[in-house]
């Protein structure tokens, strides 16, 4: 079967959009009508016109698309594509951190579950991170769920920030050494290095960016060749763009194996069955809606 013309069918048909993050497989990128990083897509879930999104990432992402646009349909091709870092803190330990530091403002990182968004005061991405904290009235500041993100903020701003400890798995597990041994093979290339690495990472990155902020860079810069520390399927779209440039991973590929989930045959089954479709409860929406809005002020 040819997916690709049956998916370009059914979208025009159910007036659907396809948003694609940027750590997809390559064949789901290519049918993307919008491919982006977390702040991007948000963005453009909310100000779509079309009635259906079919969000090809993971489980939080969808949410945040239903969560801003509530009159659409949004459908996960796949239901079980979910996040772990988003997993590591919930509703419960939200509420806990703020009955410890009851002066404190909660920032969420937009990668977390919709319930715990609703607990926050603001939500951010990797892309607005610094300029969210930065900005909301308040002097400390509760950060979940990634220590590496929050971290990273630091450096930046003149406030208290109480980090939770949480952590992206795929980043987490790029290490120093790795890193060096790659900057020794060539020599040449520029570090870009995304904010969710470890610290001593981030140390001897020459440049710390989102995925989106990656692809800008390298289609700017002067430079011919880039190490890359993040998921790799980043690496797709970087070729993709620079066919004269070259793109390594740090060390071995770093695979975040719930994106990877999801291929042609589960975009074109999701607009054929209208599967799976995204629900969350009403007060959980509306709390979590006034922290996204927020969020996307600062861009």
């Amino acid at each position: 079967m040819d997916y690709i013309e049956k998916i370009k069918e059914l979208k025009d048909k159910k007036d659907a959009v396809i948003l694609v993050h940027n750590y997809q497989r390559g064949e789901v990128q290519d049918i993307g009508d919008y491919i982006g990083d977390s702040l991007e897509l948000s963005r453009q879930a909310h100000k779509t016109d079309a009635v259906m999104i079919v969000f090809c990432g993971v489980r939080f992402m969808a949410e945040t698309a239903k969560i801003l646009s509530p009159e659409k349909k949004v459908l996960i091709p796949r239901n079980e594509a979910g996040c772990p870092m988003a997993n590591m803190v919930t509703p419960e330990d939200v509420s806990a951190m703020r009955k410890k530091h009851p002066r404190a403002k909660v920032v969420s990182y937009v990668n977390t579950n919709a319930d715990v968004k609703a607990l926050s005061d603001v939500c951010c991405t990797s892309a607005n991170a610094v300029k969210v904290v930065e900005n909301i009235d308040s002097d400390k500041i509760i950060f979940v769920p990634d220590k590496n993100l929050g971290s990273y903020v630091k450096r930046f701003v003149d406030k208290s920030i109480i980090l939770w400890d949480g952590y992206c798995y795929v980043h987490n597990n790029i290490s120093k050494e790795e890193v060096l041994s790659a900057k020794k093979k060539f020599p040449e290339a520029l570090l870009l290095v995304h904010p969710e690495c470890r610290t001593e990472v981030i140390d001897i990155a020459d440049e710390v960016l989102s995925t989106s902020g990656m692809l800008e860079f390298a289609k700017k810069s002067h430079a011919k060749s880039f190490l890359i520390g993040t998921e790799e399927g980043i690496l797709y779209g970087l070729k993709k763009e620079n066919p004269k440039k070259f793109f390594y991973n740090v060390g071995i590929p770093r695979i975040c194996s719930d994106m990877k989930l999801t291929h042609l045959e589960d975009v074109y089954l999701a607009l054929k069955e209208e599967k799976y479709k995204i629900t969350i409860p009403t007060d959980i929406m509306n709390a979590s809606r006034k922290a996204l809005e927020k969020m996307l002020k600062y861009v």
